[in-house]
């Protein structure tokens, strides 16, 4: 089996698993949580069947016999969080009403496809998608939007488990949301909070981001389940927020002196910040749409522009990019 698929699901409490791919510095491996009972709730969905399939596979070893997976959430409409939809037919699928808004703004399976796969090795996004997204198929893939929106709050429940919907957006997209299990201790918070990684965002600004985060901080879980990499406590999620408001800062003082976003971004990293985490291009996509909402341009983000910014960034510096590496394990480069 490739090894970015787990064979099994991680037992948070007696009804709460953990679909959790263990590789970091990449993207495209969300963590999906799955809320056990005779009716089964699925918060977010992998990106391509062959994931979709393992984790179906991993989770009939967990469901009581005869239980299947009713309700789908999606914390937001990434793909890589939502182009699963297709592989739980039958089941209801849930997000927030800006989240099915901002569909229009996602690239395609095909496109996805199309970028990772037809691009010359030598065009910078090409490289860059063909490094860290070629694993996926996407193929036969085809975006399943939700059947139920909201806004504000929504309260389900899956048997006995009391679930809880919180609207957060716009912050990581234009429609978030956080799943709250009040009666475990659980925030999952998809793509608010990252792991291991620098985070990226394509909405903002960061203080929306920092506010989510407060926001879960609030409800006084002990465990938080980020969108992509380890499970955080308390105080991890609290280092990320210092993260996020500390670039937040250094972001608007490079406004302020008239760098533009990716002058800003390249000074931010060569000043060596954060160099433990992953994936350090993504503070170009960060730089970018933070330099969007200081200059008020409020149009849709392009996606693939800010993509294409950070595969130029790390593609000049390609022999000592850092590459994809099993959870908790140091950062290594082509160069080594």
């Amino acid at each position: 089996m490739p090894t970015h698929l787990p064979t099994a699901l991680a037992r948070l409490s007696d009804n709460l698993f953990l679909w959790s791919p263990p590789l970091s510095d990449t993207w495209g491996l969300a963590n999906c949580l799955l809320i056990a009972g005779p009716s089964a709730v699925l918060v977010d969905t992998p990106y391509d069947r062959p994931m979709s399939r393992a984790l179906l596979a991993a989770a009939e070893q967990v469901l009581p016999h005869g239980s299947r997976i009713d309700t789908v959430v999606n914390t937001h409409a990434n793909g890589d969080h939502s182009y699963g939809n297709a592989f739980f037919p039958g089941s209801e699928i849930i997000s927030t009403h800006a989240s099915l808004e901002h569909l229009c703004a996602e690239p395609t399976p095909q496109q996805m496809h199309h970028l990772s796969q037809n691009l010359p090795a030598d065009d910078p996004l090409g490289w860059y998608m063909a490094l860290h997204f070629s694993r996926f198929q996407y193929a036969d893939t085809e975006t399943t939007p939700p059947t139920k929106t909201f806004t504000g709050t929504l309260q389900l429940e899956a048997g006995d488990t009391k679930v809880e919907l919180i609207e957060v957006g716009p912050a990581h997209t234009a429609g978030d949301l956080i799943v709250h299990l009040p009666e475990d201790g659980v925030v999952c918070a998809g793509d608010i909070a990252f792991s291991e990684d620098h985070p990226v965002h394509w909405n903002g600004p960061l203080d929306h981001v920092a506010k989510a985060c407060e926001k879960i901080l609030s409800l006084d879980c002990p465990t938080i389940v980020p969108g992509h990499g380890p499970v955080m406590d308390r105080t991890g999620l609290r280092t990320h927020l210092d993260y996020l408001r500390e670039l937040e800062g250094l972001i608007h003082e490079r406004y302020a002196r008239g760098l533009t976003a990716s002058e800003a971004a390249a000074d931010i990293l060569d000043s060596g910040f954060h160099t433990h985490l992953g994936l350090s291009e993504r503070v170009v996509i960060l730089a970018a749409v933070e330099y969007r909402h200081l200059s008020g341009d409020t149009s849709s983000p392009d996606l693939v522009r800010l993509a294409r910014g950070a595969a130029e960034w790390a593609f000049t510096r390609r022999d000592t990019v850092s590459l994809p590496r099993p959870r908790g394990a140091q950062l290594h480069t082509q160069a080594e």
